[in-house]
């Protein structure tokens, strides 16, 4: 179960807010040698590396027509209401955070704009094993294309039958993927990163995964192509107090311990006597769940904590930096107001985490491991590179040409200095 620790001192909080060891040496060494493989050797070796980690390779890694048409017959008509209404409202949340092209005169004869233009080709990992999590099509492909990227694709690895589960190809039909593969692993990275005879390269790759799939995003990110973000197992931080109810508080911490074993949830909180409470909602909640043993061994990882005050909380929060902050306290509002790192933050005793794993409208793909401190959840300016432009008119660089050629001049950039000294001297000879 989890450690309980009361009022640690200051010194100490670095220990406590360790996450869960990485041998990350030990998994490059797995991941180097697929990754040179498929780079060299293509379609074969992502064969190879499906029948060595998946089990049978499908005939085809590329899941045809009738099998997407398929798929949505076979899904059911209340998940496909669900589905629905969930790409409706991740749909409404990212074209939101559309911008148009705005131009500003910085000075006479000068004007700057900036111009988003979609990244052309797109891959989105789906992991499909013990959790097919068909929620992370619609997450990375409804603002796909909404940018107006010109090609999305998805790898996700098929179940025994040589199948993607019909919720996946779903989300994809309604969300404009371009093609989908029955790839995973370390080799459905490697595939999109470098582009085999079948599978097209990417120029930047989305989505979440055990730890051989993020170490295999980051080594690719070094050479061959973007990633969305570095990222770890999942965690939430779950603040609560006296008002909270222990059995919201105890099946938050749960639906994130049930991610994997090497999953972290936290409780802070002011008041000792909510921590036996949570303890005891726990334990009977945990014997309820289908993946029991794998929350167990994430909640060996995980911790209560109680502190003296709030300040001391929010202080905690932001230096652990969560991929979830649940605020369930009754003053969730003002304590909000003081977050400065975390992935996404839940206000409210009745805003479970899992809300924007689904239905919210909020992107679910967010920085872990402490990564919250410098990177932000993804969002549309993730599908998007930022262009800007600058026109410059007889006036502007007459009335800005003897600062460049100071400026040049001083660096003892000569060639820079002339750019601007030839059109003024051209101006002024026509003059």
């Amino acid at each position: 179960m989890m450690d309980i620790i009361k009022y640690p001192k200051k010194e100490d909080w670095g220990r406590l807010l360790d996450r869960p060891l990485q041998d990350t040496g030990t998994l490059d060494n797995i991941v180097l040698p697929v990754l040179a493989d498929i780079k060299m050797n293509g379609d074969p070796a992502v064969r190879k590396y499906i029948r060595k980690f998946e089990g049978a390779c499908p005939d085809n890694l590329m899941v045809t027509e009738d099998e997407i048409k398929e798929g949505v017959r076979n899904t059911y008509p209340e998940l496909k209401n669900a589905i629905d209404r969930a790409y409706r409202n991740i749909e409404s949340f990212h074209r939101a955070q559309y911008k148009g092209v705005k131009r500003i005169t910085t000075a006479k004869g000068i004007t700057c704009w900036q111009r988003s233009i979609a990244i052309e080709k797109v891959g989105i990992y789906v992991p499909g094993g013990s959790a097919p999590l068909f929620s992370t099509v619609l997450m990375l492909a409804i603002p796909a294309n909404i940018a107006e990227c010109n090609d999305i694709i998805i790898c996700s690895p098929a179940g025994p039958d040589g199948k993607l589960h019909p919720a996946i190809l779903y989300a994809a039909y309604i969300s404009g993927v371009s093609k989908i593969f029955k790839i995973g692993g370390a080799q459905a990275i490697a595939a999109m990163a470098y582009g085999t005879e079948t599978v097209p390269k990417v120029y930047k790759i989305f989505g979440p995964g055990n730890q051989y799939i993020m170490a295999a995003k980051q080594i690719v990110a070094m050479h061959d192509v973007a990633i969305d973000m570095p990222a770890g197992p999942s965690e939430v931080m779950v603040i609560a107090d006296s008002d909270t109810p222990p059995e919201f508080a105890a099946v938050d911490l749960l639906s994130q311990a049930e991610h994997g074993p090497d999953s972290q949830v936290m409780l802070l909180t002011t008041h000792p006597e909510i921590i036996k409470r949570v303890s005891r909602e726990v334990k009977r909640q945990l014997e309820l769940l289908p993946r029991r043993e794998i929350a167990c061994k994430s909640l060996e990882n995980s911790k209560m904590i109680v502190l003296s005050d709030d300040d001391q909380i929010m202080e905690m929060v932001n230096e652990y930096a969560p991929e979830h902050l649940i605020i369930a306290t009754k003053n969730a509002e003002e304590l909000a107001e003081k977050v400065i790192n975390a992935g996404s933050v839940f206000i409210g005793i009745y805003t479970p985490e899992s809300a924007g794993d689904y239905i919210s409208g909020t992107n679910h793909t967010l920085p872990t491991n402490g990564y919250a401190k410098f990177y932000n959840g993804v969002n549309l300016d993730n599908y998007v590179k930022k262009i800007t432009f600058q026109q410059i008119t007889e006036e502007g660089i007459l009335n800005s040409g003897n600062s460049i050629m100071i400026m040049a001049e001083a660096e003892k950039l000569d060639a820079h200095k002339n750019a601007a000294g030839l059109r003024l001297k051209y101006l002024r000879k026509e003059k």
